[in-house]
């Protein structure tokens, strides 16, 4: 084998042919420096005790004792065969015993001392071992020490990936050092050879905890490095500023007074929009806190301005939503509201797109048909994206280069998804940040309540006493189908149970994404409509539409869900004057989970929930997609690792404010755009 190289390609290791090659490659790794940067996702502790006596029991240990007799082999039954013998010590004695693994006969010499890696049960000298790890005393290959556990996938054993490893080690010397010596000095971090080195093989726990920390900050840093030189390269953009300020003619004509969050957010707004630079604001608000009012205001003072807004929503029905409340909104207003989806006809469209391109509208809302080509404005000069995460940057980027000309648009970003304020800065770390924290008047907080499924017959009654007074409810499931992990309510074939067997006298329709848009649709306009008693669906209707008369939301094995997208779906209700309840069905019985659950029923801060919710699950599991634009961090946990992440946010400002572009520090530049490259080459 030819010497390895951090290029190798991974087929050039022993034993990695076509479908390993595959399966490598389905856990992202190419080559050598792939291997290298994977890291173990957690660790055992293989190192040895002193003899089986000091050994606690029920969790595992790592021992060397002497085979005391040959180890035999019995048969129990047809596919069962176990395999037992004994080993001591000179403090005590394991009845060890081996299931379907009779080579041990032959591996394990009587007379012989070996190192066992395992669960210790028993007491006294009836202690016993199931299926330990074992090797001759003094190899180390896989007990002795501090052994990585990592991520796997069909097809890759963690012995296979541990020898790969080894063999990777070596190319350790040829890894690049990123951060510059006097930042190491000053902050206290080990060097990367030794890093990656004793990551994937450590020492001691405290090498360990060196490497974890020089990598963790090193990913923090480089994440800071390339949010900040967004945010610089934005003073460098220039966009229209929006002299005309006085939002009073607005503001008189509403049928409701602003919350201060509300006007807070609207004079944040306002006083970006002044600047002859584009605005990037991040408008974050719980479910019904009125963030709409807002973008209102920015639409008004872009039209005062003589210019255009965009409204990219995501889904249709979103869209014909907005389009109503803006036009109540900005009715006395004077300016003209319009539609474009995908949905509508040609001849539609065609009508929408001409009078955009002559300014004869001047807020247009929409989903993704105004990215399409043909979409061009007059001035275009503002661009609110509602729901943020569940565009990329792509397509928002898209809709800002239909601006035409060198200025750029302002940019509104709303997002319903409470975010922790820390995770928030870090996700938009290029937007500033608004935060509608508090409710208008007059919203009637939900009822939640968790109960087992045994009382499902009980909910039943609830169901026909809410239809019965005229209002509808929405039963969510975590699948769609039967084809879905098994235990779990399908929206499917719940739904036609409930049809057939349970409300034959209802009216009970079925909504999930497996459905065609226009189905989808039709069937969420009925429900809007009234026409609909029950909706049984997925998470679809978590971001939908307004139904004031929805007053039960049932979510089935709430355990699933996080507590963010709980919350959203809670968000469905009590959006009218009547009592709202949502119910929670969960079967799990574990401590934790039940606590998770629990902190719904007690709260309807978002945001507490949110916190909550980052801290049980972290930010890779809090958004569920990677549209958010967050890169995926290795290592560190944004939620864990504050210290470290404000340390690395003062060395990225301080960095920056000697060598703006980073030309003095090219292996940093690298690193840094490595880490945006797979979000977006936003450094193009």
């Amino acid at each position: 084998m030819e010497p390895l190289t951090l290029h190798t390609p991974l087929t050039s290791l022993p034993g990695v042919g076509p479908a390993r090659e595959k399966a490598l490659d389905k856990l992202g790794l190419r080559t050598v420096a792939d291997l290298l940067a994977y890291f173990p996702r957690d660790y055992e502790d293989r190192t040895l005790r002193e003899s089986i006596a000091a050994c606690p029991l029920e969790e595992p240990v790592c021992f060397s004792a002497l085979v005391a007799e040959p180890f035999r082999t019995s048969y129990v039954r047809r596919g069962m065969e176990l395999t037992k013998g004994r080993i001591v010590d000179g403090t005590g004695q394991v009845e060890v015993t081996f299931f379907n693994q009779s080579y041990v006969r032959s591996a394990l010499t009587p007379g012989e001392t070996y190192c066992f890696y395992g669960k210790l049960t028993g007491a006294g000298r009836r202690r016993q071992m199931i299926n330990p790890v074992f090797e001759r005393e003094g190899e180390g290959r896989v007990t002795g020490g501090i052994v990585p556990v990592y991520p796997l996938t069909a097809g890759i054993t963690a012995k296979r990936l541990t020898s790969w490893q080894r063999l990777a080690a070596q190319c350790v010397p040829q890894i690049q050092e990123t951060l510059p010596e006097d930042l190491r000095r000053t902050c206290r971090l080990a060097p990367a050879a030794f890093s990656y080195r004793a990551i994937h093989f450590p020492q001691s726990w405290e090498d360990l905890a060196k490497a974890r920390r020089r990598l963790m900050f090193e990913e923090l840093f480089c994440l800071n490095l390339g949010l900040t030189l967004i945010r610089g390269r934005r003073g460098e953009q220039t966009a229209v500023p929006f002299l005309r300020q006085d939002l009073d003619a607005f503001l008189s004509g509403l049928p409701f007074t602003l919350t201060d969050a509300q006007l807070r957010s609207a004079r944040e707004a306002a006083a970006d929009l002044k600047q002859p630079v584009p605005m990037n604001r991040l408008l974050q608000g719980d479910v019904g806190s009125g963030k709409t009012v807002v973008a209102a205001a920015c639409a008004y003072l872009a039209w005062a301005n003589g210019c255009q807004t965009a409204l990219m929503a995501p889904t249709e029905l979103l869209a014909q939503q907005h389009v109503k409340t803006l036009s109540d909104l900005l009715g006395h207003t004077g300016m003209r509201v319009s539609l474009l989806t995908g949905s509508m006809t040609a001849a539609q469209k065609r009508a929408c797109r001409e009078k955009l391109a002559a300014g004869e509208i001047d807020l247009i809302v929409g989903t993704h048909a105004l990215l399409s080509e043909p979409v061009a404005f007059r001035r275009l000069a503002l661009v609110i994206t509602d729901e943020q995460h569940r565009f990329g940057v792509d397509q928002r980027a898209a809709l800002s280069a239909k601006s035409g000309g060198e200025e750029r648009p302002h940019v509104l970003v709303m997002s319903a998804t409470p975010i922790p304020r820390t995770l928030a800065l870090m996700i938009y770390g290029d937007l500033d940040l608004s935060v509608i924290d508090q409710l208008p008047p007059g919203r009637t907080p939900v009822d939640t309540m968790l109960i087992g499924g045994d009382k499902r017959q009980r909910l039943y009654g609830f169901v026909r006493k809410q239809v019965g007074l005229g209002r509808q409810v929405y039963l969510v499931c975590p699948a769609v189908d039967q084809e879905d992990p098994a235990g779990m309510k399908a929206a499917e074939q719940y739904g036609r149970q409930l049809q057939r067997e349970v409300f034959p006298d209802l009216r009970v329709a079925i909504v999930h994404g497996k459905l065609k848009a226009k189905e989808k649709q039709q069937v969420m306009e009925d429900f809007a409509a009234g026409r609909i008693d029950v909706l049984v669906s997925t998470t679809v209707i978590e971001v939908g539409v307004d139904v004031p008369n929805a007053s039960l939301m049932i979510v089935e094995d709430a355990d699933r869900f996080g507590l963010s997208q709980l919350h959203q779906l809670r968000g469905r209700v009590g959006r009218g004057k009547h009592q709202s309840y949502c119910v929670l069905i969960s079967d799990n019985r574990n401590e934790q989970t039940r606590k998770r659950l629990k902190t719904l029923c007690a709260t309807t801060d978002g945001f507490a929930i949110a916190e909550e919710d980052l801290k049980l699950r972290g930010p890779g599991d809090f958004f569920g997609a990677r549209q958010h634009g967050l890169p995926q961090l290795k290592l560190a946990s944004l939620e864990g690792d504050m210290r470290l992440l404000h340390e690395a946010q003062d060395a990225a400002r301080a960095v920056l404010a000697q060598d703006p572009d980073l030309q003095n520090h090219a292996p940093l530049r690298q690193r840094v755009e490595q880490l945006f490259r797979e979000n977006g080459d936003i450094f193009n």
